[in-house]
């Protein structure tokens, strides 16, 4: 099983999973152009996907999605909450007839060898989700764009063998930034995004011995950096009560703007 960030940050987002015989993106916020330069790093074809998820209609997570599936007919799988939202996104233009397939949160969904899992998260969209999916034995996980999280998010990031998970910002950058207050609000929220040290903390929660890869995603391009996000969830690690050690879990951050390194399982 493979897990690969082609773009992850506030200015577009797509992650690759696949087995070897189903492939899948989680969202294509970027440039159809991206995505498929992405994909050839990959050795995957567009034509070869099996679908596309989408997490939630805001724009940096579907940018891309209109003129990729106008040319490949990929079928795209969202809650009906997110499915009312493309529609209503004038700027992706017009998709294919038929390729818009409504799931339901913890509802699995089949797709070739592939199981899916879309679970509820908090965000400031119509009915957002991430995913956890499934193979051979192997299991992964996209949980981005949360302000929060409790025992449901928990529950469904457990016993995973690889996860991209949200480190937006570092909240003192935040602060003195320059974002205007109610931008500030919003991203602090509880329907915002997680931070560096919340992220470490729900790290805390899903740790065990078979984690075998953490990516950091959705890192802000204002409002944090790569080195500030690995320490500062890093020392949430040492400092939570866990048997473990920031150094013990393999930790990377996902690249915005380029494919970053491939999780093999």
């Amino acid at each position: 099983m493979r897990l690969c960030s082609i773009a992850s940050g506030s200015s577009g987002n797509c992650i690759y999973i696949g087995d070897g015989k189903s492939h899948l993106l989680i969202d294509t916020g970027i440039s159809k152009k991206r995505v498929e330069e992405g994909l050839r790093k990959l050795d995957v074809k567009g034509e070869e996907l099996d679908g596309i998820f989408v997490t939630h209609e805001h724009i940096d997570h579907i940018q891309g999605l209109g003129v990729f599936c106008r040319k490949y007919k990929t079928p795209v799988y969202a809650t009906r909450g997110t499915i009312e939202g493309i529609k209503k996104c004038s700027s992706i233009g017009k998709l294919p007839e038929g390729i818009l397939h409504e799931i339901e949160v913890d509802r699995a969904v089949e797709l070739g060898s592939l199981t899916v899992h879309p679970f509820a998260i908090s965000h400031d969209a119509n009915e957002p989700c991430g995913y956890r999916a499934q193979s051979g034995g192997k299991a992964v996980a996209v949980a981005t764009d949360l302000g929060t999280y409790d025992a449901y998010t928990v529950e469904n990031l457990k016993a995973l063998d690889a996860v991209v998970l949200e480190a937006n910002h570092d909240i003192h950058m935040l602060e003195v930034g320059p974002y205007p207050y109610p931008l500030k609000r919003r991203v602090m929220g509880e329907k915002g995004h997680l931070s560096n040290e919340l992220s470490g903390r729900l790290l805390c929660d899903i740790l065990h011995d078979g984690l075998k890869s953490v990516m950091l995603g959705h890192l802000s391009k204002e409002n944090n950096y790569a080195e500030l996000a690995y320490e500062t969830v890093k020392l949430e690690i040492s400092l939570g009560d866990n048997p473990y050690r920031g150094e013990d879990i393999p930790i990377t951050v996902a690249k915005r703007d380029e494919v970053s390194g491939v999780i093999e399982l």
